[in-house]
């Protein structure tokens, strides 16, 4: 097997990612400290075409360059919108019916593995901040709670790992539908 060269793979260039049809996933960062981990998400959203990043609350904005060491561009291709406070975002989402999702571990929570998608359905996936996780208060307005398995000794996930398991999911489970 020979490794491919990046002319190989076949990319999308940035004018043909704004034409593309994109995935009917939102994913929503609130509080999010670290820029690795702002740039991760976008970097995962670009690869599967997600619709829209919404950054909240003291959750940093491009341009700016730490987020760009992990985003390698993806903050020119990825829509994104800041809004400061989190639950003006849940507002207008349920407005618009999509289906509200966190990420978070909580009583009730569904694991992954057993959330079924609609490919009828758009999805708002909310990530929280690194230490307190997401604000009790979308929690309430969520329309299911999702949590990822786990079976060692430490109680979470980096919040960057924890996107691109449940977007990959999520996508992949649309694709089958």
């Amino acid at each position: 097997m020979k490794k491919l060269i990046l002319d190989e793979l076949n990319r999308k260039n940035v004018e043909e990612f704004k034409q593309a049809e994109k995935t009917p996933i939102i994913v929503v960062l609130d509080d999010i400290r670290s820029l690795h981990n702002i740039g991760s998400f976008f970097r995962t959203c670009d690869a599967f075409l997600i619709e829209k990043i919404y950054l909240c609350g003291i959750t940093a904005t491009p341009p700016n360059k730490e987020i760009h060491k992990t985003a390698l561009g993806a903050t020119e291709t990825v829509t994104w919108e800041y809004v400061k406070e989190v639950m003006e975002v849940v507002d207008e989402l349920k407005k618009e019916k999509v289906q509200i999702i966190s990420l978070e571990q909580v009583e009730g929570s569904v694991m992954l593995q057993d959330f079924k998608v609609d490919a009828n359905q758009k999805y708002a996936l909310f990530f929280g901040n690194e230490v307190k996780g997401v604000n009790q208060q979308v929690i309430n307005e969520s329309d299911v709670v999702v949590e990822i398995p786990q079976l060692g000794t430490k109680h979470s996930l980096n919040v960057s790992v924890s996107g691109g398991i449940v977007i990959w999911d999520i996508f992949q489970k649309m694709q089958a539908k």
